[in-house]
């Protein structure tokens, strides 16, 4: 009982301190370039992805593994209850003894077979082929990552919007109130600035709480485990310098993934149109075999005596007639590449497509940040001003609610459009073909 306490305890400290070093190891905080990194190598479709990579490479020395001399050991020991009987010429004869055993060495070479000749011939482009699946789910999560990175930050933005605004609230309430018991204003000033502060912040709980909806997308696409804290960093002037974008580039379909994986399902496919008229020709084999072959009545002199045998051969296997069975393969083969002609044309008219609406997304939220940039800078020069002239008693605070207003709109828009436009870049590198791994 001891020592199952002991190997138990063993274990579970074993368990604890592989979790806290895994635990440990866990960036705590990710900038988007982090954030993308760390998906490509945790995210379950990529490894998924690579596990498919090896099952292809497994699959590959497989099929080339026929090329080799194939050497196989056959043994037998049998005894015989009832030895068959032969009438030859009037006279009874037994065929056999009582006991028999006998091994059989084989070896056996392909020197011409259609099966393996295609495995030769296709094996860099199969390898080809895992690659390219690999790299399209890579381009797939990267996109995806760096979309809800900019979301979660557009929720933290408005968040810190939130907290400004209830900040100046409440100096503008602080304020009304003290106006109020001076005499110089009415209570309803007051009992706006509540009302106001009291609607920000239930904005700000609703903000808060999706930003543990978008932050949990997040961890999810990037395989962070959801129970670890994750902070995002970002440089706001950095990401400002990035929006901007040549927008005078034309697509090019080839650096497309797609149009690469379509390019070696069209390779595979015209291998197998070969494979299918190969089908005509004959597989040919070299093999041999030596037997051992032991007879004897009694069972412990059975090994005493050996009659063996062996042989050499070439064996050709030529199909004749298949009832039509070969040619309605190589019609389908044929039809098969058509359709992927058909796909690589389909492809260049839908990335034409998305290219051009990714380009007018960019183009309508470029210009719409610049304009909201400029109208977050005007709502900041009249809310200062127009916050000075109501404590000189120049303006009403209604007025000083009206720009808070305006500024709280201002900021929320100026960030929205901030990182739709940097999601709406993303879109056009991605129907560019830029967005590469």
């Amino acid at each position: 009982m001891r020592k199952a306490f002991i190997a138990s305890l063993t274990c579970l400290l074993h368990v604890y301190i592989h979790a806290q070093t895994t635990a440990d190891s866990l960036p705590t905080e990710v900038n988007l370039k982090q954030a993308v990194e760390f998906s490509l190598t945790h995210q379950p479709v990529i490894q998924q992805s690579l596990v498919d990579q090896q099952i292809t490479e497994a699959n590959i020395r497989s099929r080339l593994a026929d090329w080799y001399p194939q050497i196989n050991l056959h043994y037998n020991l049998q005894h015989n209850f009832v030895v068959q009987t032969a009438v030859i010429a009037g006279n009874k004869l037994k065929l056999g003894t009582d006991n028999t055993s006998a091994a059989q060495f084989t070896v056996s070479q392909t020197l011409f077979d259609r099966d393996v000749l295609l495995a030769s011939s296709t094996r860099n482009t199969v390898r080809r082929q895992a690659l390219q699946n690999t790299s399209n789910n890579k381009i797939e999560i990267a996109a995806a990552v760096s979309k809800a990175f900019y979301d979660v930050l557009a929720s933290e933005q408005q968040i810190k919007v939130s907290t400004e605004n209830i900040n100046r609230i409440q100096r503008s309430l602080k304020d009304a109130y003290s106006q109020y018991q001076a005499g110089v204003a009415d209570k309803t000033d007051y009992k706006r600035a509540t009302i106001g502060l009291n609607n920000a912040t239930a904005l700000k709980k609703t903000n808060e709480e999706a930003l543990k909806a978008k932050l949990s997308y997040l961890k999810s696409l990037m395989g962070y485990p959801d129970s670890v804290n994750l902070k995002i960093q970002y440089d706001s002037l950095e990401m400002e310098k990035e929006v901007y974008f040549d927008t005078t580039q034309t697509v090019d379909v080839t650096k497309r993934i797609e149009y690469k994986l379509l390019e070696t399902q069209r390779s595979l496919l015209a291998a197998n149109l070969r494979y299918n008229k190969w089908s005509f020709l004959p597989s040919l084999t070299a093999n041999g075999a030596y037997n051992f072959n032991y007879q004897n009545n009694a069972f412990k002199d059975l090994y005493k005596e050996n009659f063996p045998n062996s042989f050499a051969a070439l064996s050709l296997n030529f199909p004749i007639f298949q009832g039509g069975k070969r040619r309605a393969d190589i019609q389908a083969a044929e039809w098969e590449i058509t359709r992927n002609n058909l796909d690589i044309i389909n492809l260049r008219n839908n990335v034409n497509s998305e290219f051009s609406a990714a380009m007018a997304g960019y183009k309508s939220n470029l210009a719409n940040f610049i304009a909201l940039k400029e109208n977050l800078a005007l709502a900041n020069e009249v809310y200062d001003v127009i916050q000075l002239q109501y404590r000189s008693g120049i303006k009403t605070y209604l007025e000083v609610i009206n720009s808070e207003t305006d500024l709280r709109t201002a900021q929320i828009n100026y960030y929205n459009s901030l990182y739709n436009l940097l999601a709406s870049k993303i879109d056009v590198q991605k129907a560019l073909g830029q967005i590469n791994y």
